[in-house]
C-alpha cells in the first residue's frame, strides 16, 4: 500500500470538489489517502465579500490543514490550486514555500506527484497554472505524474494534459470532470506503486 496526500487551496469550492474525487480514486487503488488543505491567508473582510467564499470556508473548517508531516508521511502527492492570473495560487505556494527543510533532507525526491487546476475560462490559465506547480516539484526531484492522454476520461474532460482542469464559469464540477479527476488519483497511486517495486494491480 501507497500513502497519497491530496493537498489543496479553494474559495469557493471547485478545487476542493477536484480534490475529494482525486482522493477518491487513489482510495479506490488501494491507497491510504490524506485529504489536507492549505491554510487560508485572505482577510475575514475579503472572505466575507464573497457569500460563496464564506460559505465555502465555514463548510470545509473541519477539513485538516496540511502541515510538513502529512508531506514526510506520503510517497506520493496531488495538489490543487485555483489559477491565479496564470499562476499557483498565493495560499497553496506560501506552504510550498515551508518545504526547504523537507527538500534539503532529500525527503521529498522520487516521489510522484500531479497536479489539478480550476480557472473561470477554458482558456484561463489552467495549463500554465499546473507547469508553474510542477517548477517546484522539478526543484524537489519529485517524478511528475501528468494525465496525459491515458485515459478516455482525460479527453472527455477537455483533453489537459498536465493534469485534470475545471472551466468553473458554467458551475460546479460535473460528473465528467469530476471522473477524470478520479482517474487521475488512480493513476497517481499506481505509479506510486510501481516507483516503489510494488506489482501493479
Amino acid at each position: 500500500m501507497v500513502n497519497i496526500a491530496v493537498i489543496y487551496y479553494s474559495s469557493t469550492g471547485n478545487v476542493h470538489a477536484l480534490a475529494q474525487a482525486v482522493a477518491e480514486g487513489a482510495g479506490a487503488a488501494g491507497a491510504d489517502v490524506r485529504l489536507r488543505r492549505v491554510a487560508e491567508l485572505a482577510p475575514p473582510e475579503a472572505i466575507d465579500s464573497n457569500p460563496a467564499w464564506r460559505a465555502h470556508a465555514d463548510a470545509t473548517a473541519d477539513v485538516p490543514e496540511a502541515t510538513l508531516e502529512d508531506l514526510a508521511w506520503a510517497d506520493a502527492y496531488a495538489f490543487g490550486t485555483p489559477t491565479r492570473y496564470g499562476n499557483v495560487s498565493g495560499q497553496l505556494k506560501q506552504f510550498l514555500d515551508t518545504t526547504a527543510s523537507l527538500w534539503a533532507s532529500g525527503e521529498l525526491a522520487d516521489k510522484a506527484v500531479t497536479g489539478f487546476t480550476s480557472a473561470i475560462n477554458t482558456h484561463g490559465g489552467n495549463e500554465s497554472t499546473l507547469l508553474a506547480l510542477y517548477n517546484t516539484m522539478y526543484h524537489w526531484g519529485a517524478v511528475v505524474v501528468p494525465t496525459g492522454y491515458t485515459d478516455p476520461a482525460f479527453s472527455e474532460a477537455g483533453g489537459n494534459p498536465y493534469g485534470t482542469a475545471h472551466p468553473s464559469g458554467a458551475g460546479a464540477p460535473g460528473e465528467t470532470v469530476l471522473t477524470a479527476a478520479r482517474q487521475q488519483g488512480d493513476r497517481l497511486a499506481r505509479i506510486a506503486r510501481r516507483l516503489r517495486g510494488e506489482v501493479d494491480r
